[in-house]
């Protein structure tokens, strides 16, 4: 004789407690950090690095990661104060420098709240001191102590994955909350050696529309016009001041991506941006933000209500390789954009 399976019997106990996973839930941050870099995580050991940069080799991609000191290398000459993370990125096929030496690539340029009266300092991450720190023979860290301005706390890895592509793994605290806007504006830039195209390639479509997405080739008539291309899922509105001095940060392009990647070549070669769906990573250019002919190929990244004292972090992979057609770029970079959480 089979049993009578009783309903579920629901108490007001059970409601309560349906209700307070529901607003936990509701509370949880998906930009929370991972708990991966040394800033976070206790457990990560690493030595202190008593020279200004880290040489890593892996496959066929070699990079120079810098903090934010000015170095002189006989493959970094002259390179200038500020401009950190990889000052050099080179591959076998292509052994000189895909980003322009005196300045980098990956470089943590801007922290900001969309106010002018906040900017005392345009290029925060910049002016105050950073500390390289090796984790293991393929991957560095790059740690901020809570800067002057903004008071952000911050750590940057750069991991140099089997296959020579780049990890990238941000994570930061903030110790004050005075952004006026309610939000912390974040922005990347970097910075490419006269590439034969300064155009980006990325999957998207017509910025607010229900088009079909497709292939768009991205180019900024001037630096500040144009200049960023938000996530076509659904994403908070950026208040920026009509005054606003960082004019990549706001100026939006007709177009918005439906793919968090982007692609750009240069002498043969690509340089690839993956990101994380779930970061709502927001594209940005400009044709010329290294130089005449020195186009910028940037990111940047919103944290919207931020607390203080809560570990926030976005993970990005970068890839340099040889550059043969689309369809390979596509299939190249695959297996990484699946890693990322791409569908």
């Amino acid at each position: 004789m089979r049993k009578s399976i009783r309903p579920l019997k629901v108490t007001n106990y059970a409601i309560v407690c349906l209700f307070v996973l529901s607003l936990a839930a509701a509370d949880q941050q998906p930009l929370e950090a991972a708990g991966i870099t040394s800033l976070t995580n206790p457990k990560v050991r690493y030595e202190r690095c008593q020279k200004s940069y880290i040489k890593l080799e892996r496959r066929d991609v070699s990079v120079v990661v810098v903090d934010n000191a000015a170095i002189d290398l006989p493959e970094l000459p002259g390179h200038r104060a500020g401009y950190n993370g990889i000052a050099s990125l080179r591959h076998s096929k292509h052994p000189e420098n895909a980003f322009v030496p005196s300045i980098a690539g990956l470089n943590f340029e801007h922290i900001h709240d969309g106010t002018r009266a906040g900017l005392t300092e345009k290029f925060e991450p910049r002016k105050f001191p950073m500390q390289l720190r090796r984790i293991n023979a393929h991957t560095v860290e790059l740690y901020q102590p809570p800067t002057g301005n903004w008071k952000l706390e911050s750590c940057g890895r750069y991991c140099l994955l089997e296959d020579g592509t780049i990890e990238y793994t941000f994570e930061c605290i903030p110790r004050e909350n005075a952004y006026s806007h309610g939000y912390i504006g974040l922005f990347w830039a970097s910075y490419i050696d006269k590439p034969e195209d300064t155009a980006i390639h990325f999957n998207g479509r017509t910025r607010n529309s229900k088009q079909k997405p497709g292939w768009i080739k991205a180019i900024t008539p001037r630096h500040g016009v144009e200049s960023t291309h938000p996530p076509a899922a659904s994403y908070p509105t950026i208040e920026v001041d009509p005054d606003f001095p960082l004019t990549l940060v706001g100026n939006l392009s007709k177009h918005e991506h439906t793919d968090a990647w982007y692609y750009g070549v240069t002498h043969g070669m690509a340089l690839a941006f993956m990101f994380r769906p779930k970061d709502n990573i927001w594209f940005a250019q400009s044709p010329s933000g290294g130089g005449n002919g020195n186009p910028a190929w940037d990111f940047q990244w919103f944290i919207h209500n931020p607390k203080v004292g809560k570990a926030y972090g976005f993970t990005m992979r970068a890839a340099y390789l040889p550059f043969d057609s689309h369809a390979e770029m596509i299939h190249a970079t695959e297996n990484h954009r699946t890693a990322l959480g791409h569908q």
